[in-house]
């Protein structure tokens, strides 16, 4: 083989390898994916590799079709309350599920209007009424909550806009049916076969067997067979960990029970270089557990630092509670940092931040990123930083006046 030959054969592997990891972490961030998502063809390309990578490495499933592919992602921690949809809390998932039930049994094509319209029917339910769920149409904020769950439905694609607009339904209410007040949506059914990423369907559970509390529905809907064999609790053992490592900010050997930490204190390493080898993530080693990071910060819904007036913030705040390791602050401590800090850096904010009295919401949000990152624990206003904030530790910043227009040039 000539040396010609050779380099273009590592060249391809190069990018049959690089294509594979892109695929993967497109996965990672939208297991929920369709034609509409840049790597799906190389998602398609590397189907067989990228199935046999995830039932190996977490036990995931992963169905691939011609238009839509749905990796079965199943949480490690349900109980983790920092998950979910950007803007979403029960009310809206109640909604979110009764849009879908409607779609579940609708004709190809259906209007906002008509999709409203059943759902009412769905949310009547004594069921729900006994529960305290109401929802009628009649204001503006209920037809807002639908037009949510709708834009949410086409960024999954479950629905694809043909006409109309759902900002006219908003304001229109019930005033007449025209295109102004409504939109046509073709509707996606192999996509929204896949929403639900359930091992059991919650409607498949006879009444009177039906978990009690909603920590029981949780666990219940996630819960896989485990062989009873010292190899297949080794082998949930290490598709726990590894769900873990992927999906959560960080692992802490704190969080885990008898079992988990003692697999992971002997195979983390071997894991880790595993996990990172396939999806180009960085891993973080320290006593206290063991974080994979994205250098380039593409795989997380929260992304830290970042641009804006909440992101410096927020990076401020991780700052003041790491100097106060193993020492607790409480919120009101929080926004009196921030308050301070607006004198030194409130030129640098947007305006509504630095109005006094904004320090409160700034610490709400600032918090609450520092959370979702599993950086700081929170129990009522009582604040805990957590060790692997540490890693967000700066040195004193030094501001620069920008040179100005008579003595600056291009290389000062």
């Amino acid at each position: 083989m000539s040396t010609d030959s050779t380099a273009i054969g590592l060249q391809q592997s190069l990018h049959q390898r690089e294509e594979f990891t892109a695929a993967l972490r497109a996965l990672l961030m939208a297991p929920l994916m369709t034609r509409a998502h840049a790597e799906f063809a190389a998602v398609r390309r590397h189907a067989d590799a990228l199935r046999e990578w995830f039932v190996r490495e977490t036990g995931w499933l992963l169905h691939i079709e011609r238009d839509a592919a749905r990796l079965y992602k199943r949480p490690a921690d349900v109980n983790n309350a920092t998950r979910g949809l950007p803007g979403y809390e029960r009310r809206r998932y109640v909604l979110l599920c009764l849009a879908c039930a409607v779609l579940e049994r609708a004709d190809p094509q259906i209007t906002l209007r008509v999709l409203g319209d059943r759902l009412l029917a769905l949310a009547a339910d004594p069921a729900l009424a006994a529960l305290g769920f109401s929802f009628t149409l009649q204001a503006q904020y209920e037809r807002r909550e639908l037009v949510a769950v709708c834009r949410t439905l086409l960024e999954l694609g479950v629905l694809h806009r043909v006409a109309g607009d759902e900002e006219g339904f908003v304001h229109g209410g019930n005033e007449g049916s025209d295109s102004l007040h409504d939109a046509l949506y073709d509707v996606q059914r192999r996509v929204l076969a896949g929403v639900l990423a359930a091992s059991r369907g919650p409607s498949t559970w006879p009444a009177d067997e039906a978990p009690a509390t909603l920590e029981a529905r949780l666990a219940a809907l996630v819960a896989e067979p485990v062989q009873d064999s010292d190899e297949g609790r080794r082998t949930a053992l290490r598709h726990h960990l590894a769900r873990r490592l992927l999906d959560d900010p960080v692992i802490y050997l704190d969080r885990l029970d008898v079992d988990q930490r003692a697999y992971f204190m002997n195979q983390r390493g071997t894991m880790a270089t595993r996990l990172c080898d396939a999806t180009g993530l960085v891993a973080e080693q320290r006593a206290e557990g063991l974080a994979l990071a994205d250098e380039d910060g593409e795989l997380t819904d929260v992304a830290m630092p970042a641009e804006g007036t909440e992101a410096h913030v927020t990076l401020l705040v991780a700052e003041f509670l790491t100097a106060r390791t193993n020492t607790s602050a409480s919120t009101d401590e929080v926004a009196a940092f921030i308050a301070g800090a607006r004198q030194r850096f409130g030129n640098f904010w947007r305006k509504s931040a630095r109005e006094a009295g904004s320090e409160h919401e700034l610490a709400a949000t600032a918090l609450d990123r520092l959370q979702r990152l599993q950086l700081l624990e929170r129990d009522g206003a009582e604040v805990r930083p957590l060790p692997a904030l540490a890693r967000f530790a700066v040195g004193e910043a030094e501001l620069k006046p920008a040179p100005s227009a008579a003595t600056g040039t291009l290389f000062d």
